[in-house]
């Protein structure tokens, strides 16, 4: 009897032995499927001219693509080109190629062209002023020209608010309007945003903005007669474009690459893209390399 009891006893804890390993075995699988399902994360970094359309694009995207979390920050488009390029972000948004930015090693990073941008200069709505020669706007912002008298406005001082250095909207714009001659020393803002605020309630004030940033608070002269619109800039009639950048260290991962496939589908580049004052990259009829040559395409 007792024999048969210790049997029993051997059969039971064997029993359970097997029971535990079997639990074991599923936590195991439990853990590795919870690890697999676990949420990604791309953060983007850089260019405030870019951000609105990347903002509304990740919110967008994020809807359908609930395990993927998309941060976008500003910053510039200097801190996007280095924060990429040191592997600290995800994604490096520009306004200029990686080659225009001190210190970049462009052969590091994959460009990935998902707009374009128009910028134009800006002037508060008070000045008296509808066009500028490209001549008269590079002399304002060297200080050739003091008042807007000088340039067919009213008698009032001209205050001139610049971007920050590393800014991808500064260089663009002085790229093509300065041509290498030194701007002013003068306020410098680092944001589209402010900019915008500035110039409107500021007398006076001239700055430049990208085209999104445009608003009928604000007065967007002509130059050379050319107003700043999207046609105008897709057959570079208006000089004052660059292209918008997100930029990877290396090729993307799969993740971030089915996100910047879904920057250049038809229904970013069809909708929201002309919905938030951009040009499509669809839409150009000429291109830019990074030396600023354009070309027909």
């Amino acid at each position: 009897m007792k024999k048969r009891s210790f049997f029993s006893a051997i059969v039971a804890l064997s029993a359970m032995g097997v029971l535990l390993a079997g639990c074991g075995s599923n936590s195991a699988d439990s853990s590795k499927k919870s690890s697999s399902s676990s949420n990604v994360k791309i953060t983007a970094v850089g260019s405030t001219a870019l951000q609105p359309l990347v903002e509304q694009a990740a919110s967008d995207y994020q809807k359908d693509n609930s395990k993927v979390n998309i941060s976008v920050q500003g910053g510039g488009s200097g801190t996007g080109l280095s924060q990429v390029q040191e592997g600290a972000v995800t994604i490096g948004n520009s306004d200029i190629f990686a080659e225009q930015q001190s210190g970049i090693k462009a052969n590091k990073l994959v460009d990935h062209k998902v707009a374009v941008v128009g910028m134009t200069p800006v002037v508060n709505k008070n000045v008296g002023v509808k066009n500028l020669t490209m001549a008269q706007l590079k002399g304002i912002f060297t200080g050739k020209y003091k008042n807007w008298k000088q340039v067919g406005g009213k008698n009032e001082k001209i205050n001139v608010v610049n971007r920050v250095a590393g800014s991808g909207t500064r260089a663009t714009f002085e790229g093509a309007v300065l041509e290498g001659a030194k701007a002013i020393k003068t306020q410098e803002q680092d944001s589209n945003g402010t900019v915008q605020k500035i110039v409107s309630s500021t007398p006076g004030t001239i700055s430049y903005l990208a085209f999104s940033y445009v608003n009928n608070k604000i007065e967007a002269p002509s130059v050379n007669n050319v107003k700043p619109t999207d046609q105008n800039v897709e057959t570079n009639k208006w000089k004052i474009w660059s292209y918008e950048h997100m930029y990877t260290k290396g090729q993307p991962n799969a993740a971030t690459k089915k996100f910047l496939n879904y920057m250049n589908s038809s229904k970013v580049q069809d909708g929201l893209v002309q919905k938030l004052g951009y040009i499509s990259i669809h839409d150009m009829k000429v291109q830019k390399n990074a030396s600023g040559a354009v070309t027909n395409k």
